[in-house]
């Protein structure tokens, strides 16, 4: 049996994971989804980075989890990184969700060229805003589903991206799996091509968008069981 901690990206909290949870849980496996401090019903509490990275590590111990499949989806793809190495012999897998995934003294917004988006956190008080309803198109999600994104997500905690990532060993070396959702953009990044070189990580497509925990919840639980196998 696997237990699978699962961590949502910016903006969102454990609840981003309901329709997934279920299907893991009837193929008789732990699932466990985690909200990131600063977000949803841990709004207001301090978070850096490494904060998260430390909400990810804490659940595994206080759980006592062995076995564990650690998902991140978007942002939380840095976190986990760093979480999956120093969680030691409890790790099985790591599944990367169409997510960003840490570089040792890099940060989030490091590859934010032009700037805007870290101007835009400074003028919204620290704060990353959660997106307009039109910021949704194209990515395989009903008018229901992202009405019910907005109404529930929180803005995201701006040092969170901005702090930079802390890792002691190559992220190639962990037993991965890198989900790539092709509507969000066909080809992965850079950073993710050089890591799919290691013979311990795997690329499985999606043809859906950027938040399949919601467009596609059933294949993506299924593809989560088959890294876990």
């Amino acid at each position: 049996m696997a237990e699978f901690v699962l961590v949502s990206g910016a903006w969102l909290g454990s609840w981003a994971w309901d329709e997934v949870v279920p299907e893991l849980r009837t193929a008789g496996h732990g699932a466990h989804p985690l909200t990131l401090s600063g977000v949803a019903e841990k709004r207001g509490a301090p978070a850096g980075q490494q904060t998260h990275v430390a909400d990810i590590v804490g659940e595994v111990e206080r759980l006592d989890l062995r076995d564990v499949v650690l998902v991140g989806h978007s942002y939380s793809g840095i976190p986990v990184g760093q979480a999956a190495e120093r969680i030691g012999d409890r790790l099985a897998h790591v599944v990367f969700v169409d997510s960003n995934v840490p570089t040792d003294g890099e940060s989030f917004v490091s590859g934010w060229a032009d700037g805007r988006e870290t101007a835009e956190i400074a003028e919204n008080g620290g704060f990353w805003a959660v997106p307009l309803a039109a910021d949704f198109a194209g990515q395989d999600l009903t008018d229901e589903q992202i009405a019910h994104f907005v109404d529930r997500a929180t803005p995201h905690p701006g040092a969170s991206l901005i702090e930079p990532a802390q890792l002691s060993r190559p992220l190639g070396e962990l037993p991965t799996t890198y989900i790539k959702c092709l509507l969000d953009w066909p080809q992965p990044s850079d950073d993710v091509v050089e890591l799919l070189k290691s013979e311990r990580w795997r690329l499985v497509e999606m043809d859906t968008g950027h938040w399949p925990m919601f467009s596609q919840p059933q294949e993506l639980a299924r593809i989560l069981l088959e890294a876990a196998a």
